[in-house]
């Protein structure tokens, strides 16, 4: 290996949401983490429901007047063909 391009690969602590800690090697100091296999279903066998609702909402609220306008103007325009 060429000499002073690659990084330092050092200990690395890494900490689940669930607050599982285990120690690795890596080239960061520390990394966080969603879910580990202490807490994720497939290791297990246990369901755990992730809340993605709020994002639906989140979009709903930013987007849901403007889809129901558009909905809206599609229907009057789709009734205006029928008339003619």
């Amino acid at each position: 290996m060429k000499e002073d391009i690659h990084p330092e690969y050092q200990r690395c602590e890494v900490v689940c949401g669930c607050g599982e800690k285990f120690v690795t090697r890596s080239t960061v100091p520390s990394i966080r983490v969603e879910v580990c296999s202490q807490c994720h279903p497939f290791y297990t066998g246990k369901q755990k429901l992730v809340d993605s609702a709020g994002r639906v909402e989140k979009f709903e609220k930013r987007w849901g007047k403007h889809i129901e306008a558009q909905k809206k103007a599609l229907s009057k325009e789709a009734e205006k063909e029928e008339e003619e």
